[in-house]
C-alpha cells in the first residue's frame, strides 16, 4: 500500500463505546494505522518471533487465566514485554478485571488501556471489519455514486454530460445518493468496493443554473446514505452517431478498479432519453446477472443459437462476484 492511512483512537472509542481504564493523553491525539488485531498469548509466554507491536493487542479470558497460572514475577515479565512494545492499545474483553500489573505497566509505557463487555471473537471480528474499512487502500474518482434498488451504481463520463441532474432524478424516484462529483472509493477486500462521499462536500451536490443543493436537506435523510458498495460502473457520453453501441447486452464489459474488475456499461446521451429510468433498468439488469439469469442468452436460446456453456460459465462466476 503506497499510503499509510490511519484511525483516531478517539473515532475507535466512540464506535465501539469501549471503556477507559487508562490514557496517557487525548484520545483524538493517538491512532491506529494496522488493520489487523492481535491476541498476544505466545508474547506473554517469552515467544516473541513475529510479534507485531502496530497491531491492537487483545486479552481475553484465556490470556488472563493463562496469567494467573503464573508467579508474580513471571506474569510482570510477560506483561512488560507486552507493553514496552507499546501498540496502540490494549483490550480487555468480556469486562474482565484487570491486572494491577498490567495498569502499572501501562502507565509505566504510556499504553492506552481500554475494556468492553463483548465476548472476545464478536469484538475481534467487529474490530476488524471497522479497521479494515477505514484503513482501506483507497482512491478518489470524479463521478456520482447512487443506491438503485440496492445496487450500488457509479456514474462516470465528463463534466457536463448529465450525471449529478440524473442523480437527482433517481433521488425523487426513491433512490439514494452517496456521493456527487467526488466519489472516494475503498478497497475493503479482494473483492469489494465501497464508495463513499469526502466528509467535506458528504450529501452536497452540484446543478448547472441552480447551484450547490443539500440533497439531505431538500429530500430528507431517506434520499441519502453514507456508503455503499461498487456495484456496476456507468459511462455516460454523448450520443456518436458514428459509434456502434452494444444492443444486445450478451458481451459484458469491465473497468478494474484497484486490481478488481466491475461490471461497466457505456450509456449514450441524447435528447429525449430518459437517464434515470435507463440507469433503473441496468440496475435490474445487473442484479439478474448476478443470480445467473442473462436476458440475451434466453433470447439466443430460443432461436436455436445457444453460446458455449463453458463461456456463459465463466461469466456467471464474475458476476457473481458482485
Amino acid at each position: 500500500m503506497g499510503t499509510n492511512y490511519s484511525v483516531s483512537l478517539e473515532r475507535v472509542i466512540k464506535e465501539f463505546s469501549y471503556e477507559t481504564l487508562y490514557m496517557p493523553r487525548l484520545p483524538s491525539e493517538l491512532s491506529v494505522t494496522s488493520q489487523d488485531v492481535n491476541r498476544p498469548a505466545l508474547l506473554l509466554a517469552d515467544r516473541d518471533d513475529y510479534f507485531d507491536p502496530e497491531r491492537v493487542q487483545i486479552l481475553g479470558l484465556s490470556e488472563l487465566e493463562y496469567l494467573k497460572t503464573l508467579s508474580a514475577e513471571r506474569q510482570e515479565e510477560g506483561l512488560e514485554r507486552l507493553t514496552s512494545r507499546r501498540p496502540p492499545f490494549i483490550l480487555i474483553t468480556r469486562g474482565l478485571a484487570c491486572p494491577p500489573a498490567l495498569r502499572t505497566l501501562a502507565e509505566k509505557y504510556e499504553v492506552p488501556l481500554l475494556r468492553t463487555e463483548d465476548a472476545t471473537s464478536s469484538c475481534m471480528s467487529a474490530l476488524i471489519s471497522f479497521l479494515g474499512t477505514e484503513l482501506a487502500e483507497r482512491i478518489t474518482r470524479h463521478g456520482v455514486l447512487v443506491e438503485v434498488y440496492g445496487e450500488g451504481v457509479l456514474m462516470v463520463g465528463d463534466s457536463g454530460v448529465g450525471k449529478s441532474e440524473t442523480a437527482i432524478e433517481l433521488v425523487k424516484r426513491g433512490h439514494r445518493l452517496i456521493a456527487d462529483d467526488a466519489v472516494e472509493i475503498r478497497r475493503v477486500s479482494a473483492k469489494t468496493l465501497v464508495g463513499s462521499a469526502p466528509d467535506n462536500i458528504r450529501h452536497f451536490i452540484e446543478l448547472r443554473g441552480i447551484g450547490v443543493i443539500n440533497a439531505r436537506r431538500i429530500f430528507g435523510m431517506g434520499a441519502v446514505k453514507l456508503t455503499e458498495k461498487i456495484n456496476l460502473v456507468i459511462q455516460l457520453e454523448p450520443w456518436d452517431p458514428n459509434k456502434v453501441y452494444d444492443r444486445m447486452g450478451l458481451d459484458n464489459d469491465y473497468i478494474n478498479i484497484m486490481g478488481i474488475k466491475v461490471p461497466m456499461t457505456v450509456v449514450p446521451v441524447k435528447p429525449g432519453r430518459n437517464l434515470a429510468v435507463i440507469i433503473e433498468v441496468a440496475a435490474m439488469n445487473n442484479r439478474q446477472k448476478k443470480m445467473g439469469y442473462n436476458a440475451a442468452r434466453e433470447l439466443l436460446h430460443q432461436l436455436g443459437m445457444d453460446e458455449g456453456e463453458e463461456a456463459a460459465a465463466e461469466e456467471l462466476e464474475i458476476w457473481q462476484n458482485y
